[in-house]
């Protein structure tokens, strides 16, 4: 009885982040509805018992990804006044009431009807070990690619980031 209550907090937890990122009017309040949203899944996964991925959720998304979303909104440092007018904010919130209302229900339905029909999870799903045969065994040449497509985009992203480039420059 407890964990439902437990997951029903954390299920809250993650639309009320989503609402605050779809709803609110100051960057600043987007990101903290980001971080909201991933520590309350952070929070499912140590329901589930998986504390390798909540303690990688709290360290790479809410440590990681949200410090970086953060800076970026501190450096931007939009105002108010130089955000275009939203005239059918309220049309476009009721349209997508009345498109995931039909949605939600129909997956409701559709979970409600799935019952105790997974197959059982063995004691090692989810865990360090399983992980990193998976990861560095079976899947190490994705692994290389995706860490030299990410190490490209951050290079790349420097390279755009600089104020000035002086390599067209003849001196």
């Amino acid at each position: 009885m407890i964990e439902i209550a437990i997951f029903t907090l954390l299920a809250l937890g993650v639309m009320t982040g989503g609402l605050m990122i779809l709803l609110g009017r100051r960057p600043a309040t987007h990101a903290m509805g980001f971080v909201t949203a991933l520590l309350s899944v952070a929070g499912l996964f140590a329901l589930l018992h998986q504390s390798f991925l909540f303690f990688g959720q709290v360290l790479v998304s809410v440590g990681g990804v949200v410090i970086v979303t953060l800076i970026a909104i501190l450096t931007v440092n939009l105002r108010e006044e130089s955000l275009p007018p939203e005239p059918h904010a309220t049309r476009w919130l009721i349209g997508a009431a009345v498109v995931v209302a039909p949605l939600s229900l129909l997956l409701y339905r559709a979970l409600t009807s799935l019952g105790d029909t997974f197959p059982p999870v063995s004691d090692t799903f989810g865990g360090t070990r399983s992980l990193g045969t998976l990861l560095f065994h079976d899947g190490v040449l994705p692994f290389e690619i995706l860490s030299v497509l990410l190490l490209t985009a951050m290079v790349g992203a420097i390279i755009i980031g600089k104020k000035e480039q002086s390599y067209d420059r003849k001196s």
